[in-house]
């Protein structure tokens, strides 16, 4: 009985601590649901006591990642509350999970614990580095919607003025009243209108790069690339060997760069080449973006799946290389060590 008593005693101790009815007001609030490599991820949490009575102090968890952060609550008069702010630095593009928020609340033997969710998780997704690069005019295409060029046409929208008919000339672009006016058969001059379909493709077979950092400056090139596109009102078509990316918006595109990953399994840059093909038989440029293990044979073979008369440029990604220019082929190639160098390597080839 003795015996009974001394393991029951510590067990009651222990419930005073952990029993009892919590009337916690938990809010998890992020400053921003998207942020940039290396930015932080700034965020609060908020306990409030929206009981009647006095609440005692306890310990909040909150989950970031596979980690959890803790802070102390301290006694919490009614309709009080308590703040603290935290602060996620950001290391790698990824999709940060936040939370949940749980209220831990323990007996100082460690015999009962009392755990109890407040506020569920939240995501915050972890963008690519990118870097904004000067207008680079590759690949025009004639096209009804784009915009004038410097190159005349018999055959487009875009009036630029009138000139004498020649055998061959579509009737319909004849300009009555000044032929009437002349004696003079005349016909309407246009300007060709110009617009460009970028496709953006990323390979990302590991076997193509030395190191995940390579791999991870490969992602940052082509997120400036595509996101340069946009912000230029250029058609886009941005893809991997694993899929295609959004292009109808910003956020959604960057989103999907943060969740690219590495395919292991390997993929020749033939196939990549082949699915830009595919997927933008109509592109006026293909910009390639591999790593250092790709063979200047595999660039060429890539290269020759592309439509003809496309303007073809690689981007190989080595890490702290210096930047380089050279030709295989038609293919334009240039070497970047690190994405501040991108901008510089594009005028080179602009």
């Amino acid at each position: 009985m003795v015996l009974g008593v001394m393991l029951t005693v510590p067990l009651l101790i222990a419930a005073v601590f952990v029993l009892g009815r919590s009337a916690y007001r938990v809010t998890l609030d992020l400053s921003a649901s998207r942020v940039v490599v290396g930015e932080r991820a700034i965020g609060t949490v908020e306990v409030a006591n929206d009981s009647s009575r006095v609440m005692m102090p306890s310990r909040i968890e909150l989950a970031v990642g596979g980690a959890t952060a803790q802070f102390l609550v301290p006694r919490l008069r009614p309709e009080r509350s308590h703040e603290e702010i935290f602060a996620i630095p950001t290391r790698r593009r990824e999709v940060l999970v936040v939370g949940p928020v749980r209220s831990v609340r323990d007996d100082p033997l460690g015999l009962m614990r009392r755990q109890v969710t407040w506020a569920h998780e939240q995501e915050v997704y972890v963008h690519p580095r990118t870097v904004r690069l000067g207008g680079f005019e590759t690949g025009y295409l004639r096209d009804l919607e784009g915009t004038p060029s410097s190159a005349l046409s018999s055959s487009d929208i875009a009036f630029h003025a009138l000139r004498d008919y020649v055998p061959g000339d579509d009737r319909r672009h004849v300009h009555w009243r000044t032929t009437a006016r002349t004696g003079r058969l005349m016909v309407r001059q246009f300007e060709e209108t110009r617009r460009s379909h970028v496709v953006v493709a990323l390979a990302n077979s590991a076997a193509h790069y030395a190191h995940d950092e390579e791999f991870e400056l490969a992602v940052s090139v082509a997120a400036s690339l595509a996101a340069q596109t946009i912000r230029e009102e250029k058609d886009l078509t941005a893809l991997t060997i694993s899929g295609r990316q959004r292009t109808d918006s910003f956020r959604r595109l960057m989103d999907d760069y943060t969740v690219i990953e590495a395919e292991r399994a390997r993929h020749g840059l033939r196939d990549i080449g082949r699915a830009a093909s595919e997927t933008a038989p109509n592109a006026s440029a293909v910009m390639l973006v591999v790593g250092s293990q790709a063979s200047p044979a595999e660039l060429s073979s890539a290269a020759a799946q592309l439509p003809a008369g496309v303007v073809a440029i690689a981007i190989r990604c080595a890490s702290d290389e210096k930047v380089r220019r050279s030709h295989i082929g038609a293919l334009e190639l240039v070497t970047v060590g690190e994405i501040d160098q991108l901008p510089r390597a594009l005028r080179a080839v602009a």
